[in-house]
């Protein structure tokens, strides 16, 4: 492992679109796994906007992250319902759906769960 390792977000190895122009997520790949950005637009929901690619009935993928901007609900698959804003850290396991509120993008900086997210199926 080298001493030091330098990669930018805003120059990511991948980024994956979401459904309808709804955001996006840049993608980069380390040793210990991903970090991801992602930028949710108004009016985001995972159901809506994530599901037709995932192909599962909810998100299966686990979070770990902090909200950089904007707000977003995220509802398990239990219907636990939180809702995360600027400046929280937050950890969500799998099974869960989720929504931007309001006319603000909802910006989300993860290092666990973005490897998979929104991979589309080749």
């Amino acid at each position: 492992m080298a001493g030091m390792i330098r990669k930018s977000l805003n120059e990511p190895e991948e980024t994956r679109r979401f459904e309808d122009g709804k955001g996006k997520l840049d993608l980069i790949n380390l040793e210990s796994g991903g970090v991801g950005r992602a930028v949710f637009e108004p009016g985001w929901q995972w159901s809506r906007h994530v599901k037709p690619i995932a192909g599962t009935e909810s998100c299966q993928a686990a979070h770990r992250g902090v909200v950089l901007a904007g707000r977003m609900v995220i509802v398990m698959d239990d219907g636990e319902e939180q809702e995360f804003s600027e400046g929280d850290y937050m950890e969500v396991a799998p099974g869960h759906d989720a929504w931007v509120v309001g006319e603000e993008r909802c910006v989300i900086l993860d290092w666990q769960g973005f490897v998979d997210y929104a991979k589309r199926q080749d």
